[in-house]
């Protein structure tokens, strides 16, 4: 009996530590689950943690990416804004340099500036659009307002080469284009095409110069700068079979890079080699019979306004406003080294002569430099008594100066 009791109390505690060995496992299974869900927690906070981290990272950058293109922006538009009162400024000083009386106009750089005065207008109509375009200028308004009122006096003042103060007639465009059997124009009639051209030295195409003449008809051609060699050259290319009449300017020490030279197709008189004393190329001259209207042609050169010339460009062109007190009716042609709006061509002018590129009505006419031409210095001048209209510039390779031709009627 006892040994029975034995047994039971073994097997009782067999039991036991088995019971025990199951409670140990299933504690250690649930250590290990609650040590793998820690884990997969700090995994998950992790992961959160660092798209967190990566998400704020890019906030960062989007938002340095925003204030460095806000940066440049807005440097872009103060850049923009300083250049465009700049350029107003520029504008402004350049219309009351236009304005100087004839001698103050020629000092230093005030000539070259004022060259360039029928670009301001539109200058101005640029800074005008973008002022009123981009919000963000600075006194955009003003700026506007100012663009507009020179955009304004620009127009005003530049009229007659919008608008045609005179015309001429359909029967000389008809007479100019026309050529006789022997492929010459018509010198009895009064109507005629003209040409100057500053040669550059004597440098320019002979060949090209009489080709233009045989195809335009030209009856009267005023050449600058002409130098003995271009003669030569000139009449190897057959010049005499259509302008047999010629007259060159007499050589002085103060001669503008070459002598004046006028070429005409209908008998010359009263030549002269020295029209007027004048300090800068002499003016040949010589008058020509449309019709039975007696015409006195010149071929001029004032000196050119650089700084190195100071004083000589006023005398120079001072010079040829003697002609408004001389008889005669006068057609000048050459260059001018100056545009309308020099105080000193206007002089030149005064209430006598016409620029025929004021007068025509049919736009600006850009002659130098001659591959791109930015400034009308060559003209033809002439006064009340005949009309000068449909001008055109034509591109003579070795010159710098672009050749004009006009058509020119007699009353």
């Amino acid at each position: 009996m006892r040994q029975t009791g034995e047994s039971d109390s073994k097997g009782e505690s067999g039991s036991e530590r088995g019971n025990g060995n199951e409670n140990k496992a299933e504690c250690g299974n649930e250590n290990e689950a609650e040590r793998e869900t820690e884990n997969l927690g700090e995994r998950l906070d992790a992961a959160i943690a660092s798209r967190v981290d990566r998400t704020a990272h890019a906030d960062r950058i989007s938002l340095d990416q925003a204030q460095r293109s806000m940066s440049r922006r807005s440097t872009i538009l103060h850049i923009l804004t300083i250049a465009l009162w700049l350029a107003t400024a520029v504008i402004l000083l350049a219309m009351l340099l236009r304005m100087l009386p004839n001698g103050l106009d020629g000092k230093r750089y005030v000539p070259i500036i004022v060259a360039l005065m029928p670009w301001m207008g539109f200058l101005s109509a640029a800074i005008m659009v973008v002022a009123l375009a981009v919000r963000r200028i600075g006194g955009r308004a003003l700026l506007a307002v100012i663009g507009v009122v020179c955009v304004v006096v620009q127009v005003g003042w530049h009229w007659g080469y919008i608008e045609p103060r005179q015309t001429i007639s359909g029967n000389a465009r008809q007479a100019v284009a026309q050529a006789a059997a022997d492929g010459l124009p018509d010198t009895s009639d009064k109507y005629a095409r003209i040409m100057t051209l500053n040669t550059k030295q004597g440098a320019a195409d002979a060949g090209r110069i009489v080709e233009t003449v045989k195809n335009e008809h030209v009856e009267i051609l005023a050449l600058q700068e002409v130098s003995w060699s271009l003669l030569d050259r000139l009449n190897e290319a057959g010049i005499a079979d259509y302008l047999p009449y010629s007259v060159a300017a007499q050589q002085t020490w103060h001669d503008n890079g070459g002598v004046n030279v006028l070429y005409s197709a209908a008998p010359m008189e009263d030549v002269k080699q020295n029209l007027i004393p004048v300090e800068s190329s002499s003016v040949p001259a010589a008058t020509i019979d449309f019709a039975g209207t007696k015409v006195r042609f010149g071929s001029v050169h004032p000196f050119s306004p650089r700084p190195s010339n100071q004083g000589l460009w006023n005398r120079s062109l001072d010079s040829l406003a003697q002609l408004q007190h001389y008889d005669s009716l006068y057609v000048l042609m050459g260059d001018f080294n100056s545009i309308w709006d020099h105080a000193s061509f206007r002089y030149l002018l005064g209430d006598r002569f016409l620029d025929s590129g004021e007068q025509a009505g049919e736009g600006l006419h850009m002659t130098y430099p001659a591959m791109l031409p930015v400034a009308e210095i060559d003209h033809i001048v002439h006064d009340k008594g005949v009309v000068v209209g449909d001008l055109e510039t034509k591109y003579i390779p070795g010159s710098d100066h672009r050749a004009l031709l006009a058509t020119l009627e007699v009353f």
